[in-house]
Order: C-alpha cells, then sequence, then structure tokens
C-alpha cells in the first residue's frame, strides 16, 4: 500500500505555495518525504501558465492594486485562471509511475485521475461534473448551460514529479472571474458549488471529501496531517 500525507494548510500567500512545492518536489524526488496533498486557499491571484496570454487580463492594474490581487507567470500548464478565497486548491506533489511504453510518466492519465477526484467528489454532494473535452478540467450543465466548476494545470518534471494541481469553486465571490477570460475559453461561464446548491457545504466538509476521493482514484491510504512544516535542506 503506497501511502499520502495529506495536509491543510489554510489559506496561504501563492508565492509562499509555490516555493512549498518547490520544496517538497526537491524531498520528494530524493526520497525525503512521502507523496504529498496540499489543500489549501488563496488570496485573491491570477496566474498565468505556460500557455498564458496577458490579453486575457482584463482587471487594469490600477483595480488589481485597489482589490488586492496579486498577478504571478507560473510554470504550469494552461493559461490564465483566478484563485481565492471560497475556492478549494489542491496541490499534489507525488512520484508518478513510469510508462512502459515510453518510460515515462503519462501526464494525461494523471490529469484524467485529478479530473476524476473532482468528478467523484462533486457527485458526494450530487452535483454531476463531467469532462468537456479537449479540454481540462471538471464542467457542470446548468440551468442548460455547460459551466466550468473546476480547473486545472499541471507540472510533471523529469523526475516524474507533479506540481501545481486543481482548483475548485466552492463559493468564491464570483466577481473576480470577470477580471480575466478564465483559461482562455471566452464562450463558456464558470460556476461554484455554491451557485448550484441551495446549502452550499463548508469549505472544511469539501476537504475532507476531496482528500478521501483522492485516495481511492490514486489508491493511496491516506496520512491526515494537522499541521505543516518545510524546512528547506538545501538552496533554492
Amino acid at each position: 500500500m503506497r501511502y499520502c500525507s495529506v495536509h491543510w494548510a489554510g489559506c496561504v500567500a501563492y508565492e509562499t505555495a509555490w516555493q512549498w512545492q518547490k520544496i517538497l518536489a526537491m524531498q520528494r524526488a530524493q526520497d525525503q518525504c512521502l507523496d504529498t496533498l496540499l489543500l489549501l486557499e488563496h488570496p485573491h491571484t491570477y496566474t498565468l501558465g505556460s500557455a498564458g496570454k496577458l490579453e486575457h487580463l482584463l482587471m487594469s492594474e490600477p483595480e488589481r492594486i485597489q482589490k488586492g490581487v496579486s498577478v504571478f507567470h507560473v510554470d504550469r500548464g494552461g493559461d490564465i485562471t483566478y484563485h481565492g478565497p471560497g475556492q478549494l486548491v489542491g496541490y499534489p506533489i507525488l512520484q508518478l509511475e513510469t510508462n512502459p511504453k515510453t518510460l515515462r510518466a503519462d501526464v494525461v492519465a494523471y490529469i484524467r485521475q485529478l479530473e476524476e477526484v473532482i468528478i467523484e467528489s462533486l457527485q458526494y454532494f450530487d452535483i454531476h461534473g463531467v469532462r468537456y473535452p479537449p479540454y481540462t478540467g471538471v464542467w457542470v450543465s446548468y440551468n442548460e448551460v455547460l459551466h466550468k466548476i473546476a480547473a486545472i494545470g499541471v507540472k510533471v518534471n523529469v523526475k516524474r514529479i507533479t506540481q501545481h494541481g486543481f482548483a475548485l469553486n466552492v463559493h468564491p465571490d464570483m466577481q473576480y472571474f470577470k477580471g480575466i477570460i478564465p483559461c482562455g475559453i471566452d464562450d463558456k461561464p464558470v460556476i461554484s458549488m455554491a451557485q448550484i446548491l441551495p446549502n452550499p457545504p463548508s469549505m472544511q466538509e469539501v476537504s475532507q471529501v476531496i482528500a478521501k476521493t483522492f485516495g481511492k482514484v490514486f489508491n493511496f491510504e491516506v496520512q491526515y496531517q494537522d499541521s505543516l512544516t518545510i524546512q528547506p535542506t538545501f538552496k533554492l
């Protein structure tokens, strides 16, 4: 049985969480830590991945300053997305298995597994999530219109270690999505669990369901940790 350490970290500045990922990825590559799932929220943040286009950032700099919104260009795949309070963010730091045919990690299969974690977790709350090829992420039909409820953007390094991950809209302030073209998709709206359910669940309840489902989908024995201490043992 494989083990995965799950940490609920609360609301964490994006830059801090990104640093944590880098440290944990290096430690995982050297077998200094278990496979790990970080669950947290961020302050208001826009991030642009490797396919990010600045024209998809619609909110002006003065407005971003006034609203306290940070912007980061990051090393995940995908375009621009929003993170903020009320959104559950998951950062798995895993060492993926080698595909025997390619001798590399199967990144597409990994992304499909992350989608499955969210789809099965949403089912627990009676929300029917689906995939919508060729886009990544999880979608729901609401008032007969397809909406995106969870975004996915990952990085897998040469050691087959994963970084970045998924963002599920539980009950964020959806107005902040109007400051971008989410994931560069201008013809599909975004939605949250709170907009669908008459009595939306708490962040704690959703994070617990996500962690349990993550263990099921990835065949992990999940070990919950009450605290998170990350000490760099090397210079980044």
